[in-house]
């Protein structure tokens, strides 16, 4: 059986920037809980940061992949650099995914790690942009499907070709 990588908080775990949680009520992932299959992990808490803390974005919304480039760095609105906390999260989350056999993650959409269609922009207020978090973007380059808590349903059919064909690409 597949196992799942999914963002603590949406487990109701108190990980978020703010000491909140962003419980999830999807029915699948309730069931999928329900049957073992989830491995939660925040990248963040995993990666030195503590809970609360102050929030945090990608420079110039310029995406995870910048990040892992060294192209772009993770600031606070104070200007801090948490770029090497939010690094080895990412890294944290890779090395548990393997471990567990995870080729499927449901990740916290627009968070600096975790987002897989939009993050911050980098200015601190409020506005998104498309693009993908460090956490995501190192999954998916090494074969780790990422979806947000709103693309539940999408994971879940993915899940279902790996099983029918090996790998659905």
């Amino acid at each position: 059986m597949e196992r799942i990588l999914v963002s603590a908080c949406l487990l109701g775990r108190r990980v978020r920037y703010d000491g909140g949680a962003k419980t999830s009520d999807d029915d699948l992932l309730a069931r999928w809980r329900a049957e073992g299959r989830l491995v939660p992990f925040c990248p963040e808490v995993e990666g030195g940061l503590p809970v609360p803390r102050p929030p945090a974005e990608i420079e110039g919304g310029a995406g995870g992949a910048a990040v892992l480039a060294g192209e772009a760095r993770i600031l606070t609105p104070d200007g801090a650099d948490v770029t090497e906390a939010f690094l080895s999260g990412a890294r944290q989350a890779l090395a548990a995914a393997r471990s567990s056999g995870v080729r499927v993650a449901v990740l916290k959409e627009g968070s600096p790690s975790c987002g897989s269609l939009r993050i911050y922009d980098g200015a601190h207020r409020g506005r998104t942009v498309p693009g993908q978090g460090v956490t995501t973007a190192l999954l998916e380059l090494n074969g780790i499907r990422v979806f947000g808590e709103d693309r539940v349903p999408d994971a879940a059919r993915y899940l279902e070709g790996l099983r029918g064909t090996g790998d659905p690409r």
